[in-house]
């Protein structure tokens, strides 16, 4: 089936494993998926981690959560892809092409699969490939929808919040002494050195953004293993008091539900400012080594790095040891850029 415009498929298996941002980021291409097959079910293959920014999606039918646990060795593993094939798909996507994608994709033996262009060795897998759009993550997962004359047309990242899940957020700001709307998530921890701001210059731009508009507070955000590297942030502040750091970690779903009631989310190029593009709350993210091929091409989403000869590299340590482009980059700068948002 080389001419894919007359295809109507009922039952369609999208692919993407990991990470959680990523997996957020193919929400865009879901939606497109079932606008233009609405009578078609949609799953998802991905890993157990990543499976809250899926749930309660309007668009899906089922989520094939991948636990490594409890698949001990590679027969236990091909019995779980074996229960999948069984749903008789007519089309899958597979956006990311690892191993366990590929077994997927083989053994549903769907009429149509797709991906972007595989290497030559794999090529027997797939039916159709496209070739991505070099753009906006989202875009280019988008694109490789092209074969079925679907197009990305301004489709963001979604996270779909319960009445519930907004309610205990207010709950939430309240008993930490937070007003909606008056406090900027802050995500200042990465575990790649070459995309993490440091914590000195964090805590210096939040006492000067402080000092301008005493009345905005900052809410730290953090993971699991991750306190003692955002505690440094409240270490390196002298404005202690504008800042919120919670005692325990909070899940995906409730930080989301936490930024869905920002002004603002600041911090690194990491999966927190994905999660508040998809509850439409505005984003300043300070780059590294990384390009601006993650933000959501809006007036909305902004980024801040230093321009320098060297970035972006997209590596992940630095060539010459310097991190110039994160170390260089002063707090005021990115204070003012805050304050203008906050003003507008």
């Amino acid at each position: 089936m080389n001419n894919l415009a007359t295809f109507e498929p009922r039952r369609i298996l999208v692919c993407q494993l990991r990470q959680i941002g990523d997996v957020l980021l193919t929400t865009p291409s879901i939606r497109l998926l079932k606008e233009r097959y609405p009578d078609a079910t949609i799953d998802v293959f991905t890993e157990k981690k990543c499976t809250p920014v899926l749930e309660n999606n309007p668009h899906l039918h089922k989520v094939w959560a991948l636990n490594k646990k409890e698949l001990p060795n590679f027969l236990a593993e091909l019995k779980f892809y074996a229960r999948i094939a069984r749903e008789n798909y007519d089309l899958v996507v597979d956006f990311q092409q690892l191993p366990r994608c590929r077994f997927v994709t083989l053994m549903s033996r769907a009429k149509v699969r797709l991906s972007y262009p595989p290497p030559w060795y794999n090529r027997l897998l797939y039916t159709h490939w496209a070739k991505p759009v070099p753009a906006y993550s989202g875009i280019y997962r988008a694109s490789i929808l092209a074969p079925l004359g679907i197009t990305w047309s301004g489709q963001a990242p979604e996270i779909f919040l319960t009445e519930a899940e907004t309610a205990w957020a207010r709950e939430y700001l309240a008993a930490h002494g937070l007003t909606p709307g008056a406090y900027i998530t802050l995500d200042p921890t990465h575990r790649r050195t070459t995309r993490l701001w440091p914590s000195r210059h964090y805590g210096a731009m939040i006492g000067q953004v402080h000092t301008a508009r005493p009345d905005i507070r900052f809410l730290i955000l953090y993971g699991p293993g991750e306190a003692d590297m955002a505690r440094e942030v409240l270490d390196n502040c002298p404005a202690p008091e504008a800042c919120v750091f919670p005692d325990t970690v909070i899940g995906l779903r409730q930080m989301a539900a936490v930024q869905s009631l920002a002004r603002l989310h600041v911090g690194n190029c990491s999966g927190p400012r994905h999660f508040a593009v998809a509850v439409s709350t505005p984003t300043l993210t300070i780059l590294g080594a990384t390009s601006g091929g993650w933000r959501f091409p809006s007036d909305q989403h902004e980024d801040i790095f230093e321009d320098l000869p060297c970035r972006p590299c997209n590596e992940n340590t630095c060539a010459l040891k310097d991190y110039a482009c994160l170390e260089n980059l002063p707090p005021e700068r990115v204070a003012r850029r805050i304050l203008g948002i906050l003003a507008s």
